[in-house]
């Protein structure tokens, strides 16, 4: 499952949180419960480390781990069962005066299940199962051509991450004197298969064990994509994947934008979809209504505070404190906040315009 930038955004700062705490001993306490196990069993399993931790040698130690642990059981009272994508917990004494004691507890509920139980003492948290919840796994493939050109890539989160080119040495419509039309249009016909195959090949060597490939698109001038699609080309493994095949005006890297704007429809449960429609509907509302819009961090903030802004648009590339000062003003005013990525044309384009814009209630 997909992350939006919002999960996106709060996972990188507990985790830069998290990892910014060391413990002066083992005192730490991390704790991953994977998503349908028995809450209850891990309380039990905590209280038994308590009974445990009194013969820890060091008073200072044993204290904080105990004292860890009792917040930590405290925190788990909270939850009458198992999160639905399991919780990561984490407690312990983050004070940085030898002595002093600054006992804290977080939770999460992750955006994807968590498959791991992890129970540590550290000094430092445990972070790995939250870090992999931020990498993107799942991909599409994605196939433009036509009789003479193709190129291959994957669509990965919001990247389109081109993978190979290649040049068929199909002639061109015009034969060289003396060819009569039939040899001519045999020589085309051959070159177009053996560029086919080639395409074929190259396809199955990127696609075919690919485990996180949710789909390929396929798109490209004219009927050859459905010609090389159709005819035995493609391994059927490989053909079972193609989702949509589009129309496209080009093979190249515009080709591959092009079929990802095409491809809206099937891939409408993405988060790259919804985060161009609504930064198209800003750009939109830019051109028509300029009075309705604002950008800028200082515009944005004071059509913020007066109350004015009915969705705040926030790059992922601003300042996380800007950016925790933005959606405190935003929840004063009940104004929805959506951040976005820089990895679409969108996204550059609200990062270059100052990193902050807004879709307003009202002319202001």
């Amino acid at each position: 499952m997909a992350i939006d930038a919002q999960q996106k955004h709060k996972l990188k700062k507990l985790i830069k949180e998290l990892g910014s705490y060391r413990g002066r001993h083992t005192e730490l306490v991390s704790v991953y419960i994977p998503a349908g196990y028995d809450i209850n069993k891990i309380n039990h399993q905590l209280s038994q480390e308590q009974g445990t931790a009194t013969n820890i040698k060091s008073a200072t130690n044993r204290k904080n781990v105990i004292d860890a642990l009792e917040r930590m059981l405290q925190h788990l009272k909270l939850y009458k069962k198992t999160p639905e994508h399991g919780l990561a917990a984490f407690s312990g004494n983050i004070s940085k005066k030898e002595g002093q004691q600054d006992l804290q507890v977080w939770g999460i509920e992750p955006p994807n299940p968590l498959k791991t139980k992890i129970y540590r003492c550290d000094k430092t948290f445990v972070l790995k199962p939250l870090i992999e919840q931020l990498e993107i796994k799942e991909v599409y493939g994605m196939i433009v051509m036509d009789r003479r050109d193709a190129t291959i890539a994957l669509l990965k989160g919001k990247t389109i991450v081109p993978l190979m080119k290649t040049h068929s040495e199909v002639p061109g419509k015009f034969r060289a004197g003396g060819q009569s039309a039939q040899r001519f249009a045999r020589l085309r016909d051959g070159a177009a298969k053996d560029h086919y195959n080639k395409v074929g090949e190259y396809v199955k060597e990127q696609f075919l064990h690919l485990k996180n490939l949710k789909g390929i698109l396929v798109g490209g001038p004219g009927p050859t994509k459905y010609t090389f699609v159709e005819g035995n080309y493609i391994t059927n493994e490989v053909k079972k994947k193609i989702i949509t095949i589009k129309d496209l005006g080009y093979t190249d890297e515009f080709g591959l934008q092009e079929l990802l704007d095409k491809s809206e429809d099937v891939l409408a449960a993405e988060e790259i979809v919804d985060e161009k429609k609504i930064m198209q509907k800003f750009f939109t509302i830019l051109a028509k209504e300029p009075e309705k819009t604002s950008y800028g961090e200082n515009d944005v903030l004071e059509k913020l505070k007066m109350g004015a802004v009915e969705t705040i648009l926030i790059s992922e590339d601003l300042d996380d404190d800007l950016i925790d000062k933005f959606e405190a003003e935003a929840e004063k005013t009940s104004s929805e906040i959506r951040i976005i990525s820089t990895e679409t044309r969108e996204g550059a384009q609200l990062r270059d315009i100052g990193k902050v814009a807004a879709i307003l209630r009202y002319a202001a």
